[in-house]
């Protein structure tokens, strides 16, 4: 049963929705308007019906004094009443036997109320009484050994109708220019937003990220086109930087794909001749499939890089309490499995910290594969973890020749390898994909130059505090 009367508001919900913000401000300023006048002509219709009533009972009592005057110094039953003109007030005199009299030709009044006869006894010195079914407004008051009585039919209503229709039309005059007015303002006010709307439209068709949209107005609409202005700067840093990756990722795939194509068409031309064996020595022929093998490892190295870099900071791992010395000791075992040759010299202590237990393993063995690169043979690369203060501090150390002073600022830059780097094994993202992760976790990588003379990497990580330990239960 309630089914059809709960469906009314919700279509009356979905209507209103569906319209527009400038007929909403035009209906509300129209509703608020009629609200207005509806009030204001109820409290007019009671100050009016009030305000005659009063002054009706005023007359009243006027009337009573001067009839009482007159009665007290002719006496009740002499004092002179006027034959009744024909319309206006009624009068009576009450005798103190209980009898009244009247003016000749004067329509009857309602019988003498028990509250009048009291007032005519003394016991009351007035009384005001309103008759609804004789429509009549009486006025006792007391006179010698009676009283005396003054009378009128209840107020017309018509100065109230008359009232009334001209409030009604005053208030429909009212909401229709209510409305006009609403319409008007709200033209005008949501003219901003009709233009800001217009260029947000542009901008979605045309792809257009280089034109910011006029700032003006005042209040929320300068901070709604600041806001859009600063998305629009925000996705044209996101479109640089895909540009610039995709650029940058063409130009370091260029050179390990022409390198294989080169040695592959090589193989195959040799192989079509059927001269392989006589032209490519067994010496020969192992150090190019050598080669062969270390260009794809170098693409597969440099296309995983490039992925995780895309990726951004988007990752399904989540962020869990870890000891971080956990972390520094698998990624210096994965460095040692990489590369058997690379000694790490490790002094770590329990540091824990809240991250990605995989993004930091990768970038900690960024770090340690690029330190490996620069160490000589018979120096190892020094990895320490420490607490310091509020922090977890990370230190990667080497024994080569350090980082230059003009490369310092771009040393975690994409792509970025220094001169003295580019006959190295490498595609320049590693240190870059470290910056990322240290960013992720709200960190600071920084680079310097060691005590032993190369490059020291510096990654500092907000500390947790340790998780709580376990009670462990022993059967006896």
């Amino acid at each position: 049963m309630s089914r059809p009367a709960d469906r009314e508001p919700r279509r009356l919900t979905r209507w209103w929705r569906r319209r527009s913000l400038r007929t909403r401000l035009t209906v509300i300023a129209a509703t608020a308007i009629a609200a207005s006048v509806f009030a204001a002509f109820q409290a007019g219709i009671e100050l009016l019906s009030w305000e005659l009533q009063d002054s009706a009972e005023n007359q009243l009592r006027a009337d009573s004094r001067v009839l009482a005057t007159k009665a007290e110094r002719a006496g009740l039953a002499q004092v002179q009443l006027p034959p009744y003109p024909g319309s206006g007030q009624l009068v009576r005199v009450i005798l103190p036997d209980g009898s009244t009299r009247t003016p000749a030709g004067q329509p009857a009044l309602p019988p003498v109320s028990e509250h009048a006869g009291r007032v005519a006894h003394g016991a009351s010195a007035d009384l005001m009484e309103s008759n609804d079914s004789d429509g009549y407004f009486i006025y006792t008051l007391r006179a010698g050994d009676g009283a005396v009585q003054v009378a009128r039919v209840a107020a017309d209503d018509s100065p109230i109708t008359r009232f009334g229709l001209g409030m009604l039309l005053i208030g429909l005059l009212c909401v229709v220019g209510g409305a006009l007015v609403g319409r008007a303002v709200a033209r005008t006010g949501l003219a901003p937003i009709d233009r800001l709307t217009a260029a947000a439209v542009r901008v979605a068709r045309t792809r257009d990220l280089d034109a910011d949209i006029p700032d003006e107005g005042g209040g929320e609409i300068r901070r709604l086109i600041q806001s859009i202005n600063d998305m629009l700067a925000a996705l044209r840093d996101s479109r640089r930087a895909q540009r610039l990756l995709a650029e940058d990722a063409a130009h370091e795939l260029k050179t390990p794909l022409t390198s294989l194509r080169l040695n592959v068409e090589l193989l195959i031309r040799l192989d079509r001749r059927g001269t392989l064996d006589s032209a490519l020595p067994a010496e020969s022929r192992t150090r190019l499939l050598n080669d062969l093998g270390a260009q794809v490892a170098e693409l597969s190295t440099l296309a995983a890089e490039l992925t995780d870099l895309a990726r951004g900071d988007v990752s399904d791992e989540s962020t869990e309490l870890l000891d971080l010395a956990d972390v520094v000791v698998a990624a210096a075992t994965r460095a040692r499995s990489r590369v058997p040759d690379i000694e790490v010299a490790l002094d770590v202590t329990s540091v824990w910290v809240s991250g990605r237990p995989a993004a930091l393993q990768r970038a900690v063995l960024n770090l340690i594969d690029n330190a490996g690169k620069w160490s000589p043979a018979d120096q190892p690369v020094q990895v320490r973890l420490r607490a310091e203060g509020a922090s977890a501090v990370l230190e990667v150390d080497d024994a080569g020749p350090g980082i230059d002073a003009a490369d310092v600022p771009r040393v975690f830059d994409r792509f970025y390898r220094a001169d003295s780097a580019r006959a190295l094994p490498g595609s320049g993202l590693g240190l870059s994909i470290v910056q990322r992760v240290v960013d992720a976790h709200g960190g600071r990588a920084t680079v310097a130059r060691s005590a032993r003379g190369g490059a020291l990497l510096r990654v500092d990580l907000p500390a947790a505090a340790p998780p709580a330990p376990t009670a462990r239960l022993t059967a006896g």
